[in-house]
């Protein structure tokens, strides 16, 4: 890759021929912005709790859950590997844009998109679920922001094994089940056995769940948020890494 270098200006560009490009895309436009709504309401079922304000604030984490996998990880997954067959990636380096902006111009939009719907969940929440607001703000969106260059990175690295678009629902299958069932979206963690659990702790969209689920709730201790925080700074450097040494900006052969 190139030096890693970020541009306002560029970023911005690229953001913006990224966003035209998606809204031309009604298949994949819907399944940013209605998809997690819809994901939301099939949660409300699935999620039980103790009392009424437990099922929706589970509701409301694990569907924060879903945007994250479904706007920023799925949805990048198809850009990225669109992009790359369009051949769109190449001639994009061979200008003045670094690797990073080109990656993260690409991601931006759908990261603008998540936040919004994000934000939306939790004034909807409140509003229909009644469920209460986030104790700590502040660590709800600590964690969001870490799920974006996490997440995308999955999506960059994830779209150099994946072909075509056609395929891309299958290559993201699998981070998506995983982290649906072991990182707490759809069943609290502690239910687990001991063992699962923490195995389930490990995984890359764990941290980030723990993260928000204790700023939705509160009542988790310092060494709980710490190992959640090291273990997303470890997966961002892991990902990082990866997507350094396999990402594809030329069409598969």
């Amino acid at each position: 890759m190139n030096a890693p270098t970020l541009s306002p200006g560029r970023l911005a560009a690229l953001g913006r021929s990224e966003l035209t490009l998606l809204v031309r895309n009604r298949a994949t436009l819907s399944v940013a912005v209605l998809m997690p709504a819809s994901m939301v309401f099939v949660l409300r079922t699935i999620v039980g709790g103790d009392g009424a304000a437990d099922a929706a604030r589970a509701t409301l984490t694990g569907g924060i859950g879903m945007v994250l996998l479904l706007v920023v990880y799925m949805n990048l997954v198809s850009a990225y590997v669109a992009r790359r067959e369009e051949l769109v990636l190449k001639r994009l380096r061979t200008g003045e844009a670094g690797d990073l902006e080109i990656l993260a111009g690409t991601a931006l939009p759908a990261a603008v998109i998540a936040l919004v719907q994000i934000a939306a969940l939790a004034v909807a929440g409140a509003a229909v679920l009644g469920a209460p607001m986030p104790r700590n703000p502040a660590l709800v969106l600590a964690g969001v922001l870490a799920a974006l260059p996490l997440l995308a990175g999955m999506a960059a690295l994830t779209s150099a094994f994946t072909r075509s678009v056609e395929t891309a629902g299958l290559t993201t299958l699998p981070l998506f089940l995983v982290s649906a069932l072991g990182s707490g979206l759809f069943a609290d963690p502690d239910a687990l056995p001991a063992t699962v659990a923490s195995v389930c702790e490990l995984l890359p969209l764990s941290g980030v769940m723990a993260l928000v689920r204790a700023g939705w709730s509160g009542g988790t201790g310092a060494y709980e948020l710490l190992g959640a925080a090291i273990t997303t700074l470890a997966w961002i450097t892991v990902t990082v890494f990866a997507v350094q040494r396999w990402f594809r900006w030329e069409p598969r052969r």
